[in-house]
């Protein structure tokens, strides 16, 4: 039972990692058919006179013809061990490691062998042991595409007569553009599994010389650190150039440490150089494609998803202005928690952007877009719980509609874990005791990563701290503190691996923030309260308040003119008459 569970949730990776192993088992067969060995000794360290170590059996006859004019019989002894090499033996061997027809088994059960440990190690690098997340099968087909590539390209190009030494090697073989793609693409330390597996198995296609081995794996972490600090894709074009001088320079150390002539093949300077600064150009072609094939939350992608001035952004701050403005707030709080412990700032950044984007189907149930009236006063706690609920489903879907990375998915999913919605739990409550917490609690799953946690802080810290009164400093470090502790009990901080380290630094991290966000300010000595009432005597004809240096001019005025009196009234009134 245990065994069919466990096909069922690997197999695409046991099929993935077959596949890439009967690949490179073909190129080792290739190779050992092809190359100058004798029993996985190289001829070209075979010399006459020399003494060898081990007994030589001719497993196969092969006639004499006119470039080896020697012939070999099955089962004859060409050496013996502990007994020095003559000119005919020599000859013979010569004719074995030459012929195609002569395939040395031994040499293939050992690349074979060799190369099954390397599956093995790759599996257990590539684990979420490892990792910390799980791999999806995108990103598994492109690893093993890449290895396959550097092996296929070690072995055959070892076999031809221009980059057949092992310092030419790194003219053709693509190491710095698949170390750059992965780190890119699925981040540092999947570039440097990576490059582990990758320098080894070119250990293997070169049939165990330590040269190609050595530079494979000097420049792919040299190119895996090169690109972590990029925000803009003409940076690569800088990385292109200082990946050109390390080539060099790994190059020339090389040369050094074995004893080589630095003026001899002069031409592989050049050519290093040109296949490190034709890396990176290749990456910046290759790299939108992908990206989009393979939807990643590259450090790219993240940043044209950070523009705000894309359609969704526009139409949740017309739609839910107050939503809008606490989701600026959390990617605040979210990307300074994140840079402080370390985590992926800028994708905390964006997921905060996009967590609530489900809201902006019925933005008048939430709060933060309520101006006064609040619509759950007309419906009962239940209904009002799944709509409150709904929003995270909502988002869901919009994020898969607008091809949004996994990531950002999985952020959107889990901000709220599945913690419970307490207000309406505690009104339901109060009317029926026997309600289940359960029922008002959200769907969810609690986060799984430390840039999802920090997104579900960052949420929860920002709408609670609107509620406090007086935020100060101390209040503010207390009522935090209370909020993550309210988290831990609610067991939605067990999947991710935020530390008690981290949770203080984050906590601190917000009381600064909140603590400058919520700052107080001068009162200016004219300031007004727009809601106090205005005299009367200070408004116009309008019905608006009148400046208190004119509404003092109109009293005095009023002084001015006499008042009448009866008589003065039944004098005009005569006067008129006559006139009359």
């Amino acid at each position: 039972m245990k065994t069919k569970n466990f096909w069922s949730v690997h197999w695409p990776a046991i099929v993935i990692m077959v596949v890439t192993y009967l690949a490179v088992a073909f190129f080792a067969f290739v190779r050992t058919a092809t190359s100058n060995t004798v029993s996985s000794f190289n001829i070209n360290k075979l010399e006459v006179g020399q003494v060898v170590t081990v007994t030589i059996v001719a497993s196969k006859s092969l006639p004499a013809d006119y470039d080896n004019p020697v012939s070999v019989e099955k089962g004859e002894k060409i050496t013996r061990e502990g007994f020095p090499i003559t000119e005919e033996q020599y000859a013979k061997l010569k004719k074995m490691a030459e012929s195609p027809a002569y395939v040395d088994y031994r040499a293939l059960a050992d690349s074979l062998l060799y190369l099954a440990m390397l599956a093995l190690l790759a599996g257990f690098l590539f684990s979420s042991i490892c990792l910390g997340h799980k791999l999806e099968v995108r990103e598994m087909v492109l690893l093993a595409v890449f290895f396959v590539l550097v092996y296929g390209l070690t072995t055959f190009s070892l076999k031809t007569p221009a980059f057949s030494s092992p310092y030419m090697l790194g003219i053709i073989v693509p190491s710095a553009f698949c170390a750059m793609i992965i780190a890119i693409l699925f981040g540092q330390l999947d570039a440097v599994f990576f490059s582990v597996v990758a320098s080894l198995g070119v250990l293997n296609a070169s049939g165990f010389e330590l040269v190609p081995m050595l530079y494979t794996i000097a420049i792919m972490l040299s190119a895996t650190r090169i690109v972590r600090g990029i925000q803009r894709r003409m940076d690569l074009v800088v990385a292109s150039i200082l990946l050109s001088v390390l080539n060099v320079a790994f190059l020339m150390l090389l040369k050094v440490m074995f004893n080589e002539s630095l003026a001899h093949e002069m031409i592989a300077y050049a050519g290093v150089a040109f296949n490190g600064f034709f890396s990176g150009i290749l990456v910046l072609g290759f790299l939108t494609p992908l990206e989009m094939i393979l939807n990643t939350a590259s450090v790219f992608r993240l940043m044209d998803l950070s523009d705000l001035n894309n359609p969704t952004m526009k139409k949740l701050l017309l739609t839910a202005s107050g939503t809008y403005n606490h989701s600026m707030m959390v990617a605040s709080l979210a990307e300074a928690a994140c840079s402080a412990i370390g985590a992926n700032a800028l994708l905390a950044r964006v997921a905060a952007y996009y967590h609530d984007i489900g809201k902006m189907d019925q933005p008048e149930y939430f709060v933060e877009n309520q101006s006064g009236y609040n619509v759950h006063n007309d419906i009962n706690p239940s209904l009002s719980v799944s709509v409150i609920r709904s929003h995270v489903k909502k988002g869901i879907e919009r994020a898969h509609a607008m091809h949004l990375p996994r990531q950002i998915l999985d952020i959107i999913g889990e901000h709220h874990g599945n913690s419970l919605i307490a207000y309406f739990y505690k009104e339901a409550k109060d009317k029926d005791p026997s309600v289940s917490p359960e029922d008002f609690s959200y769907t969810g799953t609690p986060p799984s990563t430390r840039e999802s946690a920090v997104v579900m802080l960052a949420d929860t810290v920002e709408a609670a701290c609107r509620t406090l009164e007086k935020p100060s400093v101390p209040r503010l470090e207390k009522f935090i503190h209370t909020l993550f502790a309210a988290k831990i009990e609610g067991k939605q901080l067990d999947n991710c691996t935020l530390t008690f380290r981290d949770l203080d630094v984050i906590q601190q991290t917000f009381v600064q923030i909140l603590a400058g966000y919520y700052h107080s300010r001068i009162e200016y000595p004219d300031q007004k309260d727009p809601d106090a009432e205005t005299p009367a005597a200070e408004q116009n004809s309008a019905g608006q308040a009148q400046p208190k240096e004119q509404a003092q001019n109109n009293e005095k005025d009023k002084e001015k003119k006499p008042e009448k009196t009866d008589k003065s009234d039944k004098a005009e009134k005569s006067d008129k008459k006559e006139k009359k």
